[in-house]
Parts: structure tokens; sequence; C-alpha cells
């Protein structure tokens, strides 16, 4: 396992189960990660993928992949990665019930812990929901990781914490053959602390409705009559309860309503963003208004809360942009500055244990 052959250092190289739209695998690419494929069902992943991670991206159900396929991109004297997200965002906090989409994600866990006993990588790393973490079922995805003599460390993180412009728990799985590993500490990656106006307030103003003419992602839905008037009616970090009485909504009225007072709320520009979700460009579907502007966060803001770059490109040119398809990508993604700081962790891992010089974890381009 990635050992030295006639005096070359070996490339970290990496293969991105469930690799969506990228997220992961190219914030690993900025740390000087070679990623040799990614691996997802949905057929929307493939342009951003290929186009920001130039790598090969392959349409499959993880389920029918086997180890022999994923071990085959990797060069023999290469330090070996297996990264992956696999889907669980519906698993409740509060119940080992499962329905038969539950069951249908507890499969593709197994298949990420099947895949990883096959290949039996040097290094693996997975992120996902923090309520995954109190199910059973992730104990024993850590055991069998365990029993298959890696060194195991996990935690829920908060991504804002390393300098994300997001507030976004998430629980990450590290995992080595070469002893203990653990995620660097905010300290340590000392990354820039960004708000929300660092992060998007640059970007050409728009309105509700609007498109901008030369990005296509920079777009927010139109509001309707009613919205427009409540949004006009909000203030930053404010809530429905600022409004007059008559734009309140029925449901805010009951009591089951009443605990959710950020729904239909705008952004505070010094602040940090909300958890980006799959539906952020929904002005009803959390805090997702603009700070100042009347009108949702565009695609392209939530792309740059998840900390893609500007640049980052989602479709093809000419192609017709799918809002809800592309919300889906970007609210699942791996934020990019997340990613990095596994690709630093475990640069540091490999470098502490001797199996890469302490020079070639730098980042291979900015």
């Amino acid at each position: 396992m990635g050992k030295t052959v006639r005096g070359r250092t070996p490339a970290i190289e990496a293969v991105d189960l469930f690799c969506g739209a990228g997220g992961l695998s190219y914030g690993l690419t900025l740390e000087g990660i070679s990623v040799r494929a990614g691996y997802d069902l949905d057929p929307a992943c493939e342009w951003p993928f290929e186009k920001n991670v130039r790598a090969g991206f392959h349409r499959r159900d993880v389920e029918t992949l086997s180890g022999k396929e994923v071990a085959a991109h990797f060069s023999a004297a290469s330090i070996r990665l297996l990264a992956g997200c696999a889907p669980c965002q519906k698993f409740s906090s509060y119940t080992q019930k499962a329905s038969k989409a539950d069951n249908r994600r507890w499969r593709l866990l197994d298949s990420f812990s099947r895949i990883a006993t096959e290949v039996s990588p040097d290094v693996i790393t997975m992120e996902n929901v923090p309520g995954l973490a109190r199910h059973r079922r992730f104990e024993q995805f850590v055991k069998d990781l365990e029993s298959n003599g890696y060194t195991v460390w996990h935690d829920i993180v908060e991504c804002s914490h390393y300098g994300m412009p997001q507030r976004r728990k998430r629980v990450v799985v590290l995992a080595s053959k070469y002893g203990r590993i653990q995620l660097m500490a905010p300290t340590q990656f000392a990354a820039k602390d960004l708000t929300v106006k660092d992060a998007i307030a640059a970007l050409p103003k728009i309105s509700a409705g609007e498109v901008h003419e030369t990005d296509p992602l920079h777009r927010s839905p139109e509001l309707s009559p009613a919205n427009m008037k409540r949004i006009k009616a909000s203030r930053q970090a404010g809530t429905w309860r600022d409004w007059p009485k008559s734009l309140i909504l029925p449901c805010h009225q009951r009591a089951s309503g009443k605990g959710y007072p950020s729904i239909y709320g705008r952004m505070a520009w010094n602040d940090k963003s909300p958890t980006i979700t799959t539906l952020a460009y929904n002005y009803g579907s959390g805090r997702f208004g603009h700070p100042v502007q009347d009108r949702a966060i565009s695609l392209r803001e939530a792309a740059i809360l998840q900390t893609f770059p500007r640049r980052y490109s989602f479709v093809a040119p000419g192609q017709g942009v799918n809002i809800r398809a592309l919300g889906r990508l970007i609210g699942n993604a791996v934020p990019v500055t997340l990613a990095r700081v596994i690709g630093r962790s475990i640069s540091v891992h490999l470098q502490a244990q001797g199996r890469i010089p302490v020079d070639s974890g730098k980042p291979a381009r900015s």
C-alpha cells in the first residue's frame, strides 16, 4: 500500500463514490490529491464533475459496483484514498424505524463499506448528515472499518468554524491503515472568516424573476405579489413576526407553525448563512431571502455560500438550467472548503507517518 517505487514519491490518488457535482473531489484536488474517477447515478453530475475536477465521471449505481472496478483506477505506486458521501439526507434523527427509501439509503452506506473492504485503500473519508452518527448502522460501519485494520476518527463538524460563510454541521469520517488520523483544528487550517457579505456582495444585482445575462445560475425565481410584500416587510436576520398581521400566513398563526420563525426570512450581511439546502433558491423554504435585495438568493449565490468558486461550471454552454436539479446538486454537495480541510488533514497525517514528504501535500492549484 502506497509504497515508494524506485525512489518515486507516491501520489495520493482518490476515487469519489456518490460524487455529485464534485464538491468533495474539487476540494481534494486543490490540496494536491489526484482524483482519478467519480461515480454517481445522477446524469446531471457528469458535466460539473468532468469540467471542474478534470476526471472521468461514471454513471453507475454504486450498489452494482465492484471493488475490482474501483481499484482499477489507482496507479500501482499510489497511496489510495476512497472518498464519498452516501446519500443519507432523509434519515430521521429520532427513530430507528426506516421507510423503503431509508432502507435503500442504508444499502448505499453498506455498499460503501463493502467496496472499502474489497479495495482496501490506504485512507478512507466519508462526509454526511450529522444524524447519521446516531444510528446503529453507522456504528456497524465504523466497526467494519476497524475490523479491517483501520484506525477510525469521526466527529460532527461545524463548517463555519473553518471560515465558511455558512452554518452547516456534518459528520466527517477519516480512517487510515497507517495509524491515528483526525481532522485538523480550525486554528491549524487558519482560513479567513467569511460572512454572507464577504461571499456574495460583489455579485451583480438582479430582481426576483430575473436571470443575469452572463451567468445563467445567477437567477432568482419570481415572487408572488404577497411574497413580494412579505420580503419588503422583512429585515435582516428578522422573522415573520416583524410583518404586519395581514401578511402572516395561517400556518404561522397556529401553534405548530410558531416554532419556525426563520421561514421567509432574510439572511444578514454580517453573519453566516443558514445551512444551504436543496431548496435554498426558494424564498419560502427557510431563511433564504437576500439580505438587501427583494428576492430569494440565486443558485450562484447558494453555490458560493457552499464555497464553490464563482467560476465553477454546473451546466454546459447552451444547456438549459433545471433549477430543481441544480438546487439539489448544490444543496447536497460537500462544501469545497470542508473538502480542503479533509484533504489537507489526510496529507498532514501521511506526512507525519512518513508516507509522503512534508512538501508533497502542497495545493496543486488555487
